[in-house]
This record gives C-alpha cells, sequence and structure tokens, in this order.
C-alpha cells in the first residue's frame, strides 16, 4: 500500500513528509508509537494483533499435538483405570473371592507372581486369608521362604485388617479412595510447592508427608531394601541425613522432590510419571526465570517479600474458596480438572518457557 501511494500521489507524499519533520508534536506521537512497538517486539509479539508473528505456526501446530496426545491419555484412563481400580477398594475382605487374593497378592509386586498359583490352589478367599498367621506362610502349602516377601505379605495384610479394603496401591487407586486430596495436591503442589509442603507436615505428617518424604529422600535403610517391596508406608521417623536433603530441596528446588517422588514410581505408572518429571523440570525454569527477572532488574530484596505475601494471600483465598465450594462441584468436572493439570498442564508450561527464551532473545545481554 505504502509503495502504490508513494506512486500515485508522489508530490502529495514529499508535502506529507515535510509536515512532520516540521512538527515536533508529530515527531514525538511517532517516537512514542516506536517505542511502543519496541515494547512489543522485546516480547515477541506484534503490537497490533498481539500475537506473535512468526514461529507461531509452527509451535501452535506442535502443541495441539501435544494436547491431542493427552487428550487421548485422558480417555484411556478415565475409561480403562476407573472402572477396574475401585474393585477391591471399597469392597469388604470378609466377601473377597479366592480371584480377588490373586489380584491383591499380584499388586504386591513382581516377585508376588511366585506364589500366586498356590495360593489359587488352595483356594483362599478373603475370610481365610484373615486367619492366616507368618508361621503359616513358611509352611506348606504357600511356602513362602523369603523372609523379606514375608514381611512385606504380612504388612499389606495387617494394613488391609486394619482398613477393612484393600489400601491403595497406586496413583489411581489413592485418587479413587481420595479423591478430593488428590485433586488438591495435584493443583497445590503445582502452584505451591513449599506451602503444601509445610502444609502437609503441620496437618497431615502420618499419612502423606513421611511416605512422600521416605520416597524423595530416602535414607540409607530405605535403599537395602529390595526394590520390589513396597516401602512406602514406612513411618519410621526420618533421619537428619534425611531432613537435611529434604531442607535443602525444598528451600530451592522444591519441584524436584515432586520429580524423584514420581521417578519412583516410574514402573507402576510409565507415562503419568514421565508428564510429572517433564512438568516439574519446568517448573523450576519458570522459577529461575522469574528470579532472574526480578534480579535483572535490581528489585530482588525489594519485590520478593511483597511476592511471597502475595502468592500466600492467594493460595490462602483460593483454597478457602474451593473448601467452601466443593460440595457442590460435580464429579465430572473434578476429574476434568484432575486430569487437566495432570497432563495439559506441561504442554502450557512448555509454551510459557518458549515464550521466555524468546524474550531474553529479543532482549539481548
Amino acid at each position: 500500500m505504502r509503495d502504490a501511494v508513494e506512486k500515485l500521489f508522489p508530490q502529495v507524499v514529499v508535502e506529507r513528509r515535510g509536515e512532520v519533520d516540521s512538527s515536533p508534536r508529530i515527531v514525538q506521537s511517532l517516537s512514542a508509537f516506536q517505542r511502543y512497538g519496541d515494547d512489543w517486539a522485546s516480547q515477541g509479539l506484534n503490537p497490533l494483533s498481539g500475537h506473535r508473528p512468526r514461529g507461531s505456526d509452527f509451535f501452535s501446530g506442535v502443541l495441539t499435538a501435544l494436547t491431542c496426545i493427552a487428550v487421548v491419555l485422558l480417555g484411556y484412563h478415565w475409561s480403562s483405570r476407573e472402572a477396574q481400580q475401585d474393585l477391591l477398594l471399597h469392597k469388604p475382605v470378609t466377601k473377597w473371592t479366592a480371584e480377588d487374593v490373586i489380584l491383591w497378592l499380584e499388586q504386591l509386586g513382581p516377585w508376588a507372581s511366585l506364589y500366586k498359583e498356590r495360593f489359587l490352589e488352595e483356594q483362599v478367599n478373603g475370610r481365610l486369608l484373615m486367619m492366616l498367621e507368618e508361621a503359616e506362610f513358611a509352611k506348606s502349602p504357600f511356602s513362602i521362604e523369603n523372609h523379606t516377601h514375608r514381611k512385606a505379605v504380612l504388612m499389606e495384610l495387617e494394613r488391609v485388617k486394619a482398613l477393612g479394603v484393600k489400601s491403595p496401591q497406586n496413583l489411581w487407586e489413592y485418587r479413587a479412595v481420595n479423591g478430593g486430596k488428590s485433586l488438591f495436591l495435584v493443583y497445590a503442589l503445582k502452584s505451591s510447592p513449599r506451602l503444601t509442603l509445610l502444609y502437609l507436615y503441620l496437618f497431615d505428617y502420618t499419612e502423606t508427608f513421611l511416605p512422600f518424604m521416605h520416597t524423595s529422600c530416602p535414607g540409607s535403610a530405605d535403599a537395602a531394601e529390595e526394590p520390589d517391596i513396597l516401602t512406602k508406608h514406612l513411618l519410621n521417623d526420618p533421619s537428619w541425613t534425611q531432613w537435611v536433603e529434604f531442607l535443602v530441596k525444598y528451600s530451592l528446588l522444591p519441584y524436584q522432590l515432586m520429580a524423584e517422588f514420581a521417578w519412583d514410581w516410574l514402573a507402576v505408572h510409565y507415562w503419568t510419571s514421565r508428564f510429572i518429571i517433564v512438568n516439574a523440570m519446568l517448573l523450576s525454569v519458570l522459577e529461575g526465570f522469574t528470579l532472574w527477572r526480578l534480579w535483572s532488574r535490581g528489585e530482588l530484596s525489594r519485590a520478593l517479600p511483597h511476592r511471597m505475601w502475595s502468592h500466600f494471600w492467594k493460595v490462602s483465598t483460593q483454597g478457602l474458596l474451593v473448601a467452601i465450594v466443593w460440595p457442590m462441584i460435580p464429579q465430572f468436572i473434578c476429574n476434568c480438572f484432575f486430569y487437566w493439570a495432570l497432563y495439559f498442564n506441561p504442554i502450557i508450561n512448555i509454551d510459557l518457557v518458549v515464550k521466555e527464551v524468546r524474550r531474553l532473545e529479543t532482549q539481548g545481554p
């Protein structure tokens, strides 16, 4: 359009340019407009449309593809997992069949497959299982000679006797029993890991904090156990070396604790653990970008306390609001929020990291 105007009206263009050069008001307006464009360009955006002018189509395609993958995983877990994981979680142990006992035994670990045929031959149902003692496990027909395996079966059996149902063994079973807490943890650990871990330490120490700490910061005693044995339910207090490791990571890299916890469950939740690990890495990078931005502007010591207080107030008010409206939220909506945070949030964080990198590139050193 500019070339066409210059060809059709060359004399008018010359006159207008002369007026612009001779008018301080117009020169000042053009300078302000140029600064406005430069500010938007420093963020990698188009000042007129607010969108990234180049390179955005490719990344949008990648983002759409990853979104589709997340939706497929969501549907897979939603339809196939939930239907079968609730089988023994809400069924009293006294009503277990022999097949239910085998299913319970298989979920203790790969090592348990060595003994499932012996339980099936004896047709051990839930009532018989409740009456078995350690000495009977060591003798024929069960013949569990490995002391560690026998100890693991007895430990889980004691939990079954105390609860009356099978205890959760993985993420989906835990969510089936603790729907509200799992939704709270998946969002709270993502947005405010330090405050959430402090809350778990103060109000949910035995059930949630201790298993999390023993898994993310294992001690020497935990490492000595066989890797197949479930050691997530250890209730002994952590050692001082575990506390030192935990406090250092809690202060500097809280998302690494979540990544190490997910890494420990990699054999059980292959893809879900990877999504959590990638999301933890991205959140650590975004937190680093925020601190770098404050430090480069010389606002770290001045703005950080204010931001911490604002964050604390925001998290507290949001938590109170969710606690009030939680009973009125349909389960379908809660499921959507849960899977959104678990699978789609890492894709959103990839986009945020790319924007931060491009912003630093446009600003230069």
